[in-house]
């Protein structure tokens, strides 16, 4: 859901001003988004998502990969705080700060709800690519399907679609030898 007034701008220090109410609050293009809490689906496929890249991660110490709420700082006018963000370690020694992310991670996963599923597929699609974001997910539990959008030079290819009823396995060139069966992802 948008707020406020869309000819007013906010910045990162209003961002920080917002209530901490339990809910997701973004600014993209200096426009608020409020998103309620997520459902219970929605957070067992995140759940074992981290614990997947994590578990990669504890025996290929490459990056780190964080859950939100963790404030991703793009620009002044653009603060999202993604479901799953991943860092390279060479990224996150640049990005990473205490309190947050400045700058861009390597990869940004969404998991899409009713709520959010038109903005995570259009305009954080366009934010994320725009940012230089090299991978972006978008993890659809109602129907279970992952989008994989893959920077191919300034600019997202097209999507590559992943389903669980197809059997497909999701692998990434950011962290070599990460296999992620979608049965696995969306388990029961």
């Amino acid at each position: 859901m948008k707020t406020g007034n869309p000819a007013v701008k906010l910045t990162y220090d209003d961002f920080v001003q917002f209530p901490d109410d339990g809910k997701r609050h973004e600014l993209i293009d200096g426009v608020h988004y409020v998103t309620p809490s997520p459902n219970m689906n929605h957070q067992q496929v995140l759940g074992m998502l981290h614990g997947l890249i994590w578990t990669h991660l504890q025996m290929q110490p490459v990056g780190k990969v964080f859950l939100s709420p963790f404030d991703v700082v793009l620009s002044m006018f653009d603060v999202v705080e993604p479901d799953l963000l991943y860092l390279s370690n060479e990224r996150a020694s640049k990005a990473l700060t205490p309190a947050n992310v400045k700058g861009v991670p390597n990869l940004v996963v969404e998991i899409a709800s009713k709520g959010t599923r038109k903005r995570d597929e259009t305009v954080k699609r366009h934010l994320y690519e725009r940012e230089g974001i090299e991978e972006y997910w978008v993890v659809d539990p109602e129907v279970e399907v992952i989008r994989v959008y893959r920077r191919e030079g300034t600019s997202y290819g097209r999507p590559i679609e992943l389903s669980r009823e197809a059997g497909d396995v999701l692998t990434t060139p950011l962290l070599q030898g990460l296999s992620l069966p979608l049965a696995r992802v969306f388990k029961d």
